[in-house]
Order: C-alpha cells, then structure tokens, then sequence
C-alpha cells in the first residue's frame, strides 16, 4: 500500500512516502479500513521527533484523525458491512478493565491512539478495533469528518466532564487557530459561555470570532493575564482551556477568578510550568488534567455535529504523498483549525 511512515526521529525529512509499505493484517476483533482522510495533530510532530521515555514503533504511520470506508471486518460483525462509510474512533483501550467498563476508557492502563503507540492513518489502509468504528454522518464528507474526532473529543472532555462549564462563566481559550483551541470555543459556546480567546495574530483572532468567541486577545502584543482581567471587570475567568504549556502556564493561572479552574491537555512549548502553591491555595484554584475522552463522548460529539451544533474547522488540504509540508504548515503555526490529508 501507499503510506508515509518514518524509520528513524527527526524532523519533516525523516518522513518517506512510500508505495510499496506493507499491507496491515487484521487480528482478533480488528477491522480493516481503507482511508479516504486523515486530519494532522501536534501528537504526530512529537511522535515523529521523538519522546523521552516513549517507545514509538519504527518505522512508524502517524495520523489518529481517520475516515474511510470499511474494507473488511470479522464474520460476525452485524452493524458494520464492507463499503460502510466510517470515522475511527482514535482511543485505543482493552474494553474489559474497570476503567474501561465504567465508561471511563481514556483512564485504561493499556490505552493508546492510533498514530502514536500503534500505526495510524498516514496510509491507504489502517487496521482498528472494530469497536472503534462510529457510522459516519451521511450528509458529510471524508475531509469533515476526519477533521474533528480528537480535537473535539479532547476539548469536550475537558470543557464538559472536567471543567463542568456552566451557562454565563467565562472561558479563556488559549491558541485559538489551533485545532483543540477552535472546538473549545464551540463547545463552551453551546454551553453558553462568554469566551475569551488568545492567537498571535489579528487574522486567526478575527477567525476566532467568526466561530463564536465573544472576546479576543493577541498574545504577541498584549499580556494574557492583564486583558483576561480587563475583559472580565478584573475578576478574572472561571475556566482556562490550557494546552500550550510552559510559554503560557504562569499567565494562565493569573488569569483565574478566586475559585476559577484551568483544566489542562497538552504542553506544545514546554512540560515545566511553574507554579507559585501558595497562589493556588489561596485563592482556591482547581487544576485539572485532561487526555482525550471516553468513547461514550465521541459518540456525543458525532450527534453534534450531525444536528449542525457543532461544525468543522479545516485549514487546508495535502494529497498523502505531500504529508511533509502538511507537517511543516503545521510546525511553523501558519494554520487555522485542521490541516487534512486525502488518500
């Protein structure tokens, strides 16, 4: 098959695309689906570049954002037939632990994401779970639908089942241009928030109130801290979506109300945020960490959107065999929302 993979970490030129990669085989309850597209994430540039104290397979497919059709599933299979059209659900768990039987898979002990501890959808083909498989809504295409399962997952779980966001908080939503950062202002606005959001540019932050953002602050020339507080009549915001880590961490915490929660997914620029305790305790703050999302709140997600509540973001789009400028948009933070490959 076609698929670009990496033999070795590096940057965008260890990425190889490849005609001839092997096929991949399906095993005990695992389905076959032939990709049609594949949204990019920041958990592919870390893949790709290496992690310490992570083993990432070699050579290695990235890309956990997939939609395709069924090409071949288990004999006793009943929802799902060849030809069906599919979003992969991109968390990987064992379904049988505690964790997992309680809905709350995203906390299995063995979970993973497809792209990242197991080959994802940089390819023609990608083999999944078979309850991995979500029917995609008919009314969108291949490139919709590839472009919101983890990032509106991710900011659903954080938003909804961490952060608990109630109708009239404000929410400040850092990175607005990015791909968590543009569903966090949907999803806080479907829960009638008032929301607050940062980009380094006046394009992005015009685009970011196109989506629904009722405030906005460029981080480039004005501090965060500061217009969080100004915009809020020096209250401060009751919740922080915070994913960028050490650059924004500080700012970000002095930029919650007295009682305020900052619930946090990722660290693009850095895993040392320092934190004044005393600050924290003090005033009462919550610090929430949040990976992914149940499978359950995917499946909410996709109903969302199938009712229009919720609508996709995408940047722009690659063939495959250009993965490696994808990537490279990616890196040098020129996109808006998805950046998406087509196979």
């Amino acid at each position: 098959m076609k698929a670009v993979r990496f033999h070795r970490h590096g940057g965008p030129e260890v990425l190889r695309y490849e005609e001839d990669a092997p096929d991949p085989v399906p095993e005990n309850g695992e389905a076959l689906v032939r990709v049609r597209a594949c949204a990019l994430n920041h958990l592919d540039l870390w893949a790709r570049n290496g992690l310490p104290n992570v083993k990432i397979p070699l050579p290695h497919i990235s890309g956990s954002d997939i939609s395709g059709v069924v090409e071949w599933v288990p004999g006793a299979e009943m929802e799902f037939e060849k030809g069906a059209e599919v979003i992969v659900n991109p968390g990987i768990s064992c379904g049988r632990c505690e964790k997992c039987l309680l809905g709350m898979d995203n906390q299995c002990r063995f979970y993973t994401i497809l792209g990242y501890g197991v080959d994802g959808g940089y390819a023609e083909l990608v083999k999944v779970p078979r309850t991995n498989l979500i029917a995609k809504p008919s009314a969108m295409g291949f490139v919709e639908t590839a472009s919101f399962p983890l990032v509106f997952l991710t900011a659903y779980h954080m938003l909804v089942n961490k952060a608990r966001v109630q109708a009239g908080e404000s929410v400040l939503v850092l990175g607005a241009g990015s791909g968590v950062g543009s569903a966090a202002i949907q999803v806080a606005k479907l829960y009638n928030a008032n929301v607050i959001a940062t980009a380094g540019d006046d394009e992005k932050l015009l685009k970011a109130r196109e989506l629904g953002a009722d405030q906005t602050i460029n981080h480039r020339t004005q501090d965060i801290a500061e217009e969080a507080r100004k915009l809020t009549g020096k209250r401060g915001v009751d919740v922080v979506v915070e994913h960028v880590g050490e650059a924004t961490w500080e700012k970000s915490l002095r930029s919650l109300a007295k009682g305020g929660r900052l619930v946090t997914c990722g660290a693009t620029t850095g895993a040392e945020g320092v934190t004044d305790l005393r600050y924290v305790f003090s005033r009462e703050l919550s610090l929430h960490g949040s990976y992914m999302g149940s499978k359950g709140e995917l499946l909410k997600v996709v109903e969302l959107f199938r009712s229009g509540k919720l609508k996709k973001v995408v940047d722009s789009v690659y063939p495959l065999k250009d993965a490696r400028a994808a990537q490279e948009r990616m890196e040098r933070s020129e996109h808006f929302g998805k950046i998406v490959l087509t196979v």
